[in-house]
């Protein structure tokens, strides 16, 4: 059977569903608590399509606190135990966390990547589990803390200093001990960005995409898209996720983490058959 490293290095791109076992995510949030609840919806991404399951307990959105390891254990391991027994060959799981002890936790349950939004800076003993464990890494842009990024968030020159930023955390990941062909690099959408700073990202995917690495898209009901559109519930921003997946297949990009599984594999399959026919 493919491994995952072995996987996110093919040129297909491929879909990330995300599972949030918190009761406070922005667009999820209490839907999944219960562990066969969970479950259940893991194994619905995985029958539309998707080949990881993003498990996380601690919301991220703006304006959110810290949940403590131990409550993001309670709240991750089981559903991990329980999707790792049930999930087809070729679905892998992830753990969303910037925490090594959830991420260890976590992978001993079943998870074989870890997905950190701090990209390794909110918990020095992550790097070194990423590399002991030889398993794959997400690293994500960021300004601020998810708690105070949407304050006042300021650049410069957004894609400059995104891309310097994840260049960074990449050699310092590499530093550690972390094989570069486990690193995935996610600029970050909606993380301490403003409108205009997402749209820029958006529209130079390329300049990560040709990093050599691979390249995570996570835009999927994001409240920029929503601001555009004049529309405040994420629910109702299938369609325009779905375009970003699109974009983002003709960008090259390797990995979209969405919601809804069924209309972005869909759009991603269709764009990856025309990037194909370029």
């Amino acid at each position: 059977m493919m491994s995952l490293l072995e996987r996110l290095h093919r040129p297909e791109p491929l879909i990330m569903g995300i599972l949030n076992v918190t009761p406070d995510s922005f667009s999820d949030g209490g839907r999944y608590t219960a562990v066969e609840a969970a479950v259940k919806r893991g194994l619905e991404m995985a029958g539309a399509g998707a080949e990881i399951i993003d498990v996380g307990g601690e919301s991220t959105r703006p304006g959110s606190e810290p949940v403590p390891a131990a409550e993001q254990v309670r709240r991750v391991v089981p559903v991990i135990e329980a999707l790792s027994a049930r999930l087809p060959q070729g679905v892998f799981i992830s753990i969303d966390t910037t925490r090594a002890a959830v991420a260890e936790a976590a992978l001993d349950a079943g998870a074989g990547l870890v997905n950190d939004v701090s990209a390794g800076r909110d918990d020095p003993k992550m790097f070194a589990l990423v590399a002991q464990r030889r398993v794959p890494i997400v690293l994500m842009h960021m300004q601020g803390t998810p708690k105070t990024m949407q304050d006042n968030p300021c650049y410069a020159d957004v894609v400059a200093e995104v891309r310097r930023f994840l260049w960074q955390r990449a050699e310092a990941a590499q530093a550690a001990g972390i094989d570069g062909r486990a690193i995935v690099l996610d600029p970050g959408i909606g993380f301490g960005k403003r409108r205009r700073d997402n749209l820029q990202l958006m529209a130079h995917l390329e300049t990560f995409t040709v990093s050599g690495f691979p390249v995570l898209l996570g835009a999927s009901r994001k409240r920029f898209m929503g601001s555009i559109l004049e529309v405040s519930d994420p629910t109702e921003l299938v369609a325009a996720t779905v375009a970003t997946t699109t974009i983002g297949t003709m960008a090259g990009v390797r990995i979209f983490r969405v919601h809804d599984v069924a209309e972005n594999f869909q759009a991603m399959q269709v764009a990856w058959a025309i990037r194909q026919a370029r």
